[in-house]
């Protein structure tokens, strides 16, 4: 498993946990994390997952993520 970076316009808390209701339904909460204290409040993610994938969870939950590095 490799691990993505992606830039998201998640904000506080409770961005996190919409966003997580659906990234759990593909992820394993332990394969994901977002770093509120970066200022690109960058999703670290170790999966499988296509990018395509990953993005389109976030995008489900109302937020942006935009693939990094």
């Amino acid at each position: 498993m490799e691990t993505k970076k992606f830039k998201t316009n998640a904000k506080c808390r409770g961005c996190v946990a919409k966003i997580a209701e659906s990234l759990d339904k593909i992820l394993p909460r332990e394969q994901w994390d977002i770093d509120l204290n970066s200022a690109d409040k960058i999703l670290s993610v170790t999966s499988d997952q296509s990018d395509a994938v990953i993005i389109k969870a976030v995008s489900d939950a109302g937020f942006k993520a935009e693939k990094i590095g």
